[in-house]
């Protein structure tokens, strides 16, 4: 187990270190060595997520294509206009948001490219809006009514009597509260763009230009002391004729989604299992076949070149995401199933010894399954037949957020590819990267405010 431990590992390391779609290729190499010297049993390959990310992207790449990116950006710097500031805070609750209604985290990839452009054109560190909102999509997941993790917790806390309006109690302002709080903490993360040696680095190979508000104070290639976010003026690009219809297209493929997710008698039914008990049609394959049919509509109806959309920066990004997130999640699955009892088993017996640390098993296998179905499924029986108070148990399962312990989920590489600034960054030490900090502020915020609501929660 420790020498597969070792390779999961290494095979990270030497992922972040190549880059790019290296770091897929090193986990679909890593799970080679432990089918075939090892002779492990292969997991199984995250394809829906996979395809989930290639739809999403495929869209978000149509719209930019048609302007709809700088039309999203404009309306965007309007909002943040008088106070350039306030992105970190309102970008990390719209993703919480988006992900409460959806039910899944997946449609977080269709606001990376508007936080990243939002916050590059008015000279902000795009790292501290993108990874706090990565890491607060997260929490959405256990304040949505209709996620899968949900789905798992509530047939778990059916029988103590532990009701989805109580859960919600307790995990929507736990998470609210955390988003506020993170996005405090972030906005010191970092230095501004023109003190920052990695972005500065990167105009001079012409990686990226210097944006245009910033541009007279790095005139003579030094890097002058910048202007306070607070005094940063909005900055929008012209809106080509026809982005407003794309915009508005994908927007309206991403309301379907939201309402087939929040309403699922919406959703066509077909028998499944042995019993052939009718079930709404997944989440996945509807946000796949809305995503895909946005993108055939913005083609046609703005007569965009199929062949332009394949050369948007997004669609190149998103499909390093994919890449990634298949090869790592596809390791990470096949090790952890071959190590149950050697792993997962010993991590639930520190619950009978102290109950509390429910939140730091919780946290760690979150982080090597990258799953909050799995988490759950796994780790909540052992914490209700260790007989801790389904109110506590509750507060400490947002901990789930511990899924971006890791750089192997698809949102955080796509973010990395999405900021050409370069701020935005990971590490050959797999456990340190932009999302570290932005995570464990989350983590401990949702679990402090979750355990004092709880107390309220009869």
């Amino acid at each position: 187990m420790l020498a597969e431990a070792c390779l999961v590992i290494g095979a990270i390391v030497l992922g972040v270190r190549t880059g790019g779609v290296g770091l897929g290729l090193w986990g679909v190499a890593g799970t080679l060595i432990l089918v075939f010297v090892f002779r492990i049993q292969p997991g199984t390959p995250p394809v829906d997520a996979f395809f989930i990310i290639i739809a999403v992207i495929t869209a978000s790449a149509a719209m930019q294509a048609a302007g709809g990116i700088d039309y999203l950006v404009a309306i965007a710097s309007k909002i943040i206009q008088r106070n350039p500031r306030r992105l970190t805070y309102v970008a990390p609750l719209v993703s919480f948001l988006f992900t409460v209604l959806a039910g899944t985290g997946n449609i977080y990839f269709a606001l990376i490219p508007v936080i990243y452009e939002t916050a590059y054109r008015n000279g902000q560190r795009p790292e501290r809006a993108l990874a706090t909102s990565t890491v607060t999509s997260a929490l959405g997941i256990t304040a949505s009514p209709v996620s899968a993790a949900m789905a798992a917790y509530l047939v778990l806390m059916e029988p103590s009597g532990f009701s989805l309006v109580k859960i919600l109690v307790i995990t929507v302002p736990a998470a609210i509260a955390a988003c506020l709080v993170t996005s405090l903490v972030q906005q010191r993360v970092g230095k501004e763009l023109l003190d920052d040696p990695v972005f500065l680095q990167r105009v001079e190979e012409h990686r990226v230009a210097v944006p245009a508000i910033l541009e007279s104070q790095a005139s003579g290639g030094t890097a002058a002391k910048t202007t306070t976010p607070s005094t940063v003026s909005s900055v929008a690009a012209p809106v080509p004729e026809g982005g407003a219809t794309a915009a508005w297209i994908f927007l309206s493929a991403t309301f379907i989604v939201v309402l087939l997710g929040l309403f699922p008698i919406l959703r066509p039914s077909f028998p499944t299992g042995a019993d052939g008990e009718l079930q709404p049609l997944g989440m996945s394959p509807v946000i796949e076949m809305a995503m895909f049919t946005a993108a055939l509509v913005i083609i046609l109806v703005r007569r965009v070149r199929p062949a332009l959309i394949v050369e948007q920066s997004l669609l190149k990004s998103g499909f390093v995401a994919a890449i990634a997130l298949f090869g790592i999640a596809w390791m990470a699955d096949t090790f952890i199933g071959a190590n149950q009892e050697t792993i997962i088993e010993p991590l639930g017996a520190f619950i009978d010894v102290a109950p509390l640390l429910l939140a730091v098993v919780l946290f760690l296998v979150a982080g090597l399954t990258t799953s909050q179905s799995a988490t759950t499924n796994t780790i909540i029986p052992i914490a209700l037949a260790a007989g801790l108070p389904p109110g506590v148990i509750t507060a400490m399962w947002p901990s789930l957020v511990g899924v971006w312990l890791f750089p192997a989920n698809g949102s955080q590489i796509a973010v990395v590819e999405t900021d050409l600034t370069g701020s935005t960054r990971l590490s050959q030490v797999p456990v340190w990267h932009s999302f570290t900090i932005p995570m464990v502020v989350a983590w401990v915020s949702t679990v402090v405010v979750g355990l004092l609501v709880q107390l309220f929660v009869r």
